[in-house]
């Protein structure tokens, strides 16, 4: 028996309100009270409805949809981010156009929001880390495109939901102060990037409170590679480090890898903090102390931001979600060393790098 495919006329029945209202959840969801439009919508899952798309594209219609513009899927943080808003737009019954630029700059992010704009799409969420000059003059040149911000800094003054660096920055000195530690290197991510720089400023921040000025930085390519061979630079640099702080996960595990190889030769542990707290970091060897952040909740929150942007376009919004430290087994108490340890760790140090 053929099934019955429920109609426009099913659902605005089911939700009791009437087919125009339906359409316009359909094909402008933003000008629908949200208790209206949450009403038909859990009628539409009821009835199982699905929008004939061929018939609205048949009648000059296109898809109600949202841009998404970010970073290749391939890297963690903009993968689980973009999954994120893929299923909280589609729950408001909007699909979503990704773009992934290869350059984030300016003439690069233009083309892809006049992308964007011959596809009808009037809203788009920006998931690049972007100089605040930038985020501005794109925000103040599409005024036609409600763009919202994920990566900015605090001072940019655009329409933003984005993580609260500092918080979990300091969390993580601040863990290992507790622990005893005095003597801190830094690993920041790349100096052209405004997500590492504010880590960076935020971890300085931090340490200048409790009285530290002498921890050594250096700067990787967020890759595991750069954190095993920053390691030996950083360490050869400043041999008594016994804290790393490491601006992301997947660096954190090469520095756990160099530190695994200086303790073959007697070395002893240094405590590492990582941030992201990627699936993997439970099970890197020690497990990973890193800060934690809900990439589910900032894709829940861009979307239901940005609906409400479209819809009121005046409005400014500018919104943190918080960060927790997640503490493993990579970070341990300071246990302090005798003068002889710590020249043979010098000696073993400076051996196994002239080997490198």
């Amino acid at each position: 028996m053929q099934r019955h495919l429920a109609t426009l006329e099913d659902v605005a029945r089911e939700a009791g309100v009437s087919q125009q209202t339906v359409s316009r959840v359909l094909n402008n969801p933003a000008v629908v009270a949200e208790r209206t439009r949450d009403k038909v919508i859990r009628a539409m899952q009821a009835l199982h409805y699905v929008p004939n798309r061929s018939a609205q594209l048949l009648a000059g219609k296109s898809a109600p949809s949202i841009g998404l513009i970010t970073a290749s899927l391939t890297l963690h943080a903009p993968s689980q981010i973009a999954a994120a808003v893929k299923s909280y737009a589609g729950s408001h019954q909007l699909e979503v156009s990704i773009a992934m630029p290869v350059q984030a700059d300016y003439p690069s992010l233009q083309d892809r929001l006049n992308e964007f704009r011959a596809q009808h799409i009037r809203g788009a969420i920006i998931s690049l880390p972007l100089e605040s000059s930038v985020a501005e003059r794109l925000a103040a040149e599409n005024s036609d495109i409600a763009c919202l911000f994920l990566d900015v800094s605090p001072e940019s003054d655009v329409c933003c939901v984005r993580f609260d660096h500092r918080d979990g920055c300091g969390a993580c000195v601040q863990h290992l102060w507790d622990a005893g530690h005095r003597e801190f290197g830094l690993l920041a991510g790349p100096e052209s990037s405004v997500s590492a720089r504010m880590r960076l400023s935020s971890w300085r921040e931090a340490l200048h409170r409790l009285g530290i000025s002498n921890a050594v930085t250096v700067f990787g390519d967020w890759s595991a590679a750069s954190g095993w061979q920053k390691t030996f630079e950083l360490l050869h640099q400043h041999p008594r480090v016994s804290a790393m702080v490491v601006a992301n996960d997947q660096m954190a595990l090469g520095v756990l890898s160099a530190l695994a190889q200086l303790n073959r030769t007697g070395s002893r542990a240094v405590s590492v903090t990582g941030y992201d707290d990627t699936a993997d970091s439970l099970y890197f060897q020690p497990p990973l102390t890193t800060v934690a952040q809900d990439f589910n909740v900032l894709g829940k929150r861009a979307v239901e931001r940005l609906i409400q942007l479209m819809a009121a376009p005046q409005i400014k919004i500018r919104e943190l979600l918080p960060t927790r430290l997640i503490i493993r087994q990579s970070t341990r108490p300071y246990s302090g060393e005798t003068d002889d340890e710590k020249e043979k760790v010098i000696t073993q140090l400076k051996t196994l790098v002239e080997k490198l």
